[in-house]
């Protein structure tokens, strides 16, 4: 909330009065007052829930969408000279022959400044090409053919280092879901390319969208084998930030700004410091539904995810998180073609049920799981969803689904062998003494397991794990 907040303080007075206008003629009455009451009288969130009458899910509703009213009209303050630019580089050819060549040069060399200002490297190459053809019988032409063809070369590397950073991703999840050597070897030689590709030129787009590979990498991948030889992550943060400071009408570091706000909260939570990560998880979860929608080429959304069910079980909240979906995921369209991003969502909403102990939902989620997607290239993993599966029909006393389930995993265990899912049969073994018509001393039997199953190496990405494994699900089992 005291992102929004401040937000709101810092809008000039004029932008304040324009989306308060817009709220009013939207009849968005009570949005409008939200502003205003954060912005002229700064009450409290008690205080104004009190005054709109509404509970804490409709104020957290609320508080949500002015939030996007602001963002949306302060990225159409964003986009309204760029698109002027581009539609201006769009019609240089009527100004090529319908001007004189004196207006004709003065036009592109202002276009020229304003898209250096903006940094659109695609579009002048668009105004170099013309300046040269204008300048064929001058000295100049040279230099403006250098200027084209340094614009092409350096507009293809921004283009690659943006291939690299989505096959990265991509190549990510795949190394969750296996964790195969091959796919980790894999994610070090992509940003050892992107490293190359940024090293071509002294430019800052390149140096961000590196940042987003390096920091990510340094926090997930190679967190115990960093490079020291590199750059602190929070040297790369603050200068990050100052780009984007530098450029503020840059549309799309407005957008990457989220994920930097992902990145600086992963960054704490990796080293344990979680007050200075409270500063950015509100910021971040606001924007969640967006943040795997339509990020995913710039990061790995699905450990927001996970880090938020840490953070909720860790604050003792995490029975409210199954409401909380509801109002952030209203609208949100998965993409099932994308496995491991879909498997985090579904499996982090089935999580969320279970703690809300609404046990029919999350097997739910769960069987819609495995009828929509196949997990023939991820066996473990899909060992692991039936057994959360059975956990659900163990709690929800399914006698007939529990049975039917366990003897289906425990074919696929004699599959595998015990060796390489010693966890999962822990894990059932605790769900068989749950269910067993022996009702004396169960918590006793479930505790050695639970230390046992603690103690097993598993893999980086493990369903099961994502159970807290407290006395509350001991309680729960026994």
């Amino acid at each position: 909330m005291a992102k929004l907040k401040n937000i709101i303080r810092q809008l000039s007075e004029r932008d304040y009065k324009e989306i308060h206008d817009q709220l009013i003629e939207s009849s968005a009455d009570k949005s409008a007052y939200l502003l205003s009451a954060m912005r002229e009288r700064q009450l409290s969130d008690r205080k104004i829930m009190d005054e709109l009458d509404v509970n804490t899910n409709a104020y957290y509703t609320l508080r949500s969408r002015l939030n996007q009213k602001i963002e949306e009209y302060l990225l159409e303050q964003i986009e309204s000279p760029r698109t002027d630019i581009l539609k201006k580089v769009a019609n240089i050819n009527e100004v090529l022959f319908t001007k004189k060549k004196a207006i004709a040069l003065a036009t592109l060399k202002k276009l020229e400044k304003e898209l250096i200002d903006y940094d659109l490297s695609a579009e002048l190459t668009t105004v170099y090409k013309y300046l040269k053809k204008l300048h064929i019988h001058s000295p100049d032409h040279f230099t403006y053919s250098q200027s084209y063809n340094r614009h092409v070369a350096y507009t293809l590397a921004v283009d690659k280092a943006e291939d690299l950073l989505s096959e990265y991703f991509k190549r990510f999840g795949n190394w969750l879901l296996t964790g195969e050597e091959s796919e980790k070897l894999g994610l070090g030689i992509l940003l050892e390319e992107t490293t190359n590709v940024a090293a071509l030129y002294e430019s800052h787009r390149l140096y961000v969208l590196r940042s987003c590979m390096l920091i990510f990498h340094n926090l997930f991948v190679e967190s115990e084998n960093q490079n020291t030889d590199e750059e602190p992550i929070e040297d790369i943060i603050e200068k990050v930030e100052d780009i984007f400071s530098g450029y503020p009408m840059d549309s799309i570091y407005y957008h990457l700004n989220l994920v930097f706000q992902f990145l600086k909260l992963e960054y704490y939570n990796h080293y344990g410091v979680y007050r200075k990560a409270e500063k950015y998880y509100e910021e971040v979860n606001d924007a969640a539904s967006n943040l795997l929608t339509a990020y995913s080429h710039f990061t790995f959304p699905g450990m927001f995810l996970e880090s938020k069910l840490r953070r909720h079980v860790r604050l003792g909240t995490e029975g409210d998180l199954a409401e909380e979906n509801e109002l952030i995921f209203e609208d949100f369209e998965t993409d099932i073609n994308d496995i491991p991003r879909y498997l985090y969502y579904v499996l982090y909403r089935t999580v969320s049920c279970y703690y809300a102990d609404q046990y029919n939902e999350a097997s739910r989620w769960l069987n819609n799981l495995l009828n929509e997607i196949s997990l023939k290239k991820y066996p473990l993993i899909h060992l692991e969803i039936k057994s959360l599966l059975a956990l659900q029909y163990c709690l929800m006393n399914d006698f007939d689904l529990f049975n039917q389930l366990i003897n289906s995993i425990q074919r696929q265990i004699r599959i595998l062998g015990r060796d390489n899912c010693e966890h999962v049969v822990l894990f059932t073994k605790m769900l068989k003494i749950s269910i067993s018509e022996v009702k004396q001393d169960k918590a006793n039997k479930i505790r050695p397991l639970i230390e046992k199953f603690n103690g097993v190496e598993r893999k980086l990405f493990s369903p099961v794990g994502l159970i807290q494994m407290d006395d509350k699900f001991v309680d729960k089992l026994s």
